[in-house]
């Protein structure tokens, strides 16, 4: 989903741009919330020197990585206080740095690596997306939610989260509470994967590899399964990134299926030119991961310039990690009921165990 700024609000509280604003406002606009996203993941980056100082004197002081320091800073801020509104637009790039974090980790894939992994990856992603598409399905008549609420509910949680439901949105047209309920179920499962998935990972004592593949399938936004996977350890973030982006290659024909579905009940837009269709829907991000990945696989760079990618890349991830905090506040979600909550936790309880059988199965004797 292409990346559009938000002009700065009215005095009134009302966001409406201005009529004739000059060329620098939208990029001006975007300053105090990137500086905000920013100061968020280097004030983790401090708690994290300070808890591995406290450490030395103290070792039972637990240990906590700046991802998760940066992630609970965020859901701070968003939950206990009200932020300004002229930090929104700033704050709503950190899609835009988590893709291009994900983008220059590609530097560290040989083609080799990704053929090897993703291949298997691929063949799970399709299983995974044929239950949780199911699974979400008939959750959703069980519990009553309406028709369009429980396609966005199975394309979010079956593809890549709310990226997935924003691409269906313009194809299902479907009520603007329909969508903001999916997106704050979908965001709140991904918030409670950020806790439980490492804890079970490490009383399981998955290899780095193999838990990275299950974040990868099962978690479903890309930022909270690339931070999962960073949580877990760096090898398992990176295979986290590998196995969410061949999951999210599918997006397009996903989202097809369904306006398509829906187009011939009557009650969406028909989809004229297919092939296009899907070329809209297609994650970019992952053209630039293949060829970064291409490029370093054949030597187009040096050893020092591969470090200064890895080093890019965290520094992309950094004002990403603040973002999935602040983007998560309970109250969005209390006020959309009971019921698509349910239905989510059921279905990625279920999808969660069952890829985590498969993963398990596949990589069997694995080296850890």
């Amino acid at each position: 989903m292409p990346f559009q700024t938000i002009s700065p609000p009215a005095p009134a509280g009302r966001l409406k741009a201005a009529r004739h604003p000059p060329r620098a406002a939208p990029l001006l606009a975007l300053l105090p919330g990137t500086l905000f996203l920013f100061a968020i993941g280097l004030a983790g980056k401090f708690l994290e020197s300070v808890e591995q100082h406290l450490r030395v004197h103290y070792p039972f002081f637990p240990q906590v990585e700046y991802v998760l320091w940066a992630i609970i800073l965020g859901l701070v801020f968003s939950n206990l206080f009200t932020l300004p509104r002229i930090l929104l637009p700033g704050i709503a790039t950190y899609e835009l740095w988590l893709k291009l974090g994900i983008v220059l980790v590609a530097a560290r894939f040989i083609l080799s690596d990704i053929l090897r992994i993703g291949g298997l990856s691929l063949l799970l992603v399709a299983v995974e997306l044929v239950l949780s598409l199911s699974v979400m399905t008939a959750l959703g008549r069980i519990f009553r939610l309406s028709p369009k609420l429980t396609s966005l509910l199975a394309i979010g949680s079956s593809i890549c989260g709310v990226t997935a439901i924003m691409a269906a949105q313009s194809a299902l047209d479907p009520t603007e509470e329909d969508t903001s309920t999916a997106i704050a179920a979908i965001l709140a499962l991904g918030a409670l994967a950020l806790f439980s998935f490492p804890a079970i990972g490490h009383a399981l004592h998955m290899g780095q590899q193999t838990f990275g593949v299950w974040t990868g399938l099962a978690v479903d936004n890309t930022a909270e399964a690339t931070v999962t996977g960073a949580i877990y350890g760096g090898l398992a973030g990176r295979i986290a990134i590998l196995a969410k982006t061949a999951r999210s290659a599918f997006i397009g024909f996903v989202v097809l299926g369904y306006a398509v579905s829906w187009a011939a009940q009557g009650q969406a837009a028909r989809v004229e030119h297919k092939a296009l269709f899907l070329w809209q829907k297609f994650p970019k991000f992952i053209l630039g991961f293949v060829l970064l990945s291409v490029l370093a696989s054949v030597g187009f760079f040096t050893s020092g310039q591969l470090t200064s990618l890895a080093n890019l890349s965290k520094w992309a991830f950094l004002p990403a990690f603040a973002g999935v905090g602040l983007r998560t506040r309970v109250r969005d979600l209390v006020r959309q009921g009971w019921r698509p909550i349910l239905v989510g936790v059921l279905g990625e309880v279920f999808i969660a165990m069952l890829t985590l059988g498969m993963v398990l199965a596949a990589y069997h004797g694995a080296a850890r």
